[in-house]
């Protein structure tokens, strides 16, 4: 096996640490992008829940703060399998809970973010960007897409949580995979959500990976502190990526019941669910997590039309005060988040890493 050492992928992306900001859309800023890249990580932004024109602006904030690379995450989910009757049926199974929280459900459930494989929009909008790094999550864009990518110059990263799905996207041209692993908050980057899924941990999937692939393996999912960031370099990673351990940070979106509910009681309580959005991924335990228990997958209707209906349902409680339906995206180690400036964190890492390697 030839591999891509990790001094050299890291001077391909132009990041001087090897810690990587999970993209986390919606919970992802600018100013934290900016403030991971500004200490010598790589600052990301997720753009699979925004539009063009949001997305512009972001990336135009994101710029404003920082000239040092970046990494822009986009969803490359198939198109959603509508059926009328499901999403009937979905929309009515919630009816009494909008009623307990005195709202409406809506009439008509909606795909509410477009695949980043059918909108050239986006992709004329990184053609256009050129920023250093690019990351697929879902799976893998067109190859006409990934090749007008490359041949911009830009870096090229891929989400996978097997073996296959890394030799896919191997095979398909990107330059290094990110091995998610079961610990890993937030959605599960599986290709097919139908198809079985292995579960292998972050550790294992490293190991597989860097074993057969000719890439470099950046490892995520339940890495807190320089400790877990030393265990995965060891492993053969040539990098990390974190994304719980920003949702603190000062500068990401989360708002006060998410950060509370992550530091408290609730963050050592974490669940895989299809219910919220229609993939699987991996949150808070809260009520709507519990309601989820008891129905079967085949009920839920696909990503992301289900999502549609979980935000208007967590909107509707929220103007009762109630959050108990949010989607909270966390990892298994969630309970060792630390709140402090996103910046701050990245040199504790560094610290601890450094501490951590001899």
């Amino acid at each position: 096996m030839v591999m891509t050492g990790a001094h050299e992928f890291l001077a391909t992306t132009g990041v001087r640490l090897p810690i990587f900001q999970a993209p986390m859309a919606g919970v992802s800023s600018p100013a934290l992008a900016a403030a991971v890249s500004e200490a010598g990580g790589l600052g990301a932004l997720g753009l699979g829940a925004a539009g063009t024109d949001a997305a512009g602006h972001m990336i135009a904030e994101l710029k404003a703060r920082t000239a040092l690379p970046f990494n822009l995450n986009v969803f490359c989910h198939s198109p959603s399998v509508r059926s009328a009757e499901t999403e009937s049926a979905w929309i009515a199974r919630f009816g009494g809970h909008f009623a307990a929280q005195g709202g409406t459900p809506p009439a008509a459930l909606q795909e509410i973010y477009r695949s980043f494989n059918v909108d050239r929009a986006m992709t004329a909008l990184l053609l256009a960007t050129r920023p250093r790094v690019v990351s697929f999550h879902f799976g893998l864009p067109p190859g006409d897409t990934v090749q007008a990518l490359r041949a911009a110059g830009i870096v090229l990263l891929c989400s996978v949580t097997s073996l296959s799905e890394g030799r896919a996207a191997m095979a398909a041209g990107v330059q290094a995979v990110i091995a998610q692993g079961y610990e890993a908050g937030g959605h599960r980057g599986i290709f097919d959500p139908r198809a079985p899924d292995d579960q292998l941990s972050t550790a294992a999937l490293v190991q597989i990976l860097v074993r057969h692939l000719t890439l470099p393996v950046i490892a995520a999912g339940g890495i807190m502190d320089g400790a877990g960031i030393a265990a995965a370099l060891t492993l053969g990673a040539a990098a990390a990526q974190l994304g719980t351990a920003f949702v603190a940070c000062d500068e990401s979106l989360a708002d006060d019941a998410y950060r509370t509910a992550l530091t408290g009681e609730p963050g050592y309580h974490t669940v895989m669910t299809s219910v919220l959005s229609g993939r699987p991924a991996r949150c808070l335990a809260n009520s709507y997590t519990e309601l989820g228990r008891q129905i079967p997958v085949g009920d839920v209707p696909d990503y992301p039309v289900a999502y549609d209906l979980a935000k208007a349902l967590h909107a509707a409680a929220k103007q009762n005060g109630q959050t108990g339906y949010a989607a909270q995206w966390a990892g298994q180690g969630a309970p060792l988040a630390r709140r402090m400036p996103a910046g701050e964190l990245v040199r504790v890492l560094a610290s601890e890493l450094a501490q951590g390697t001899g």
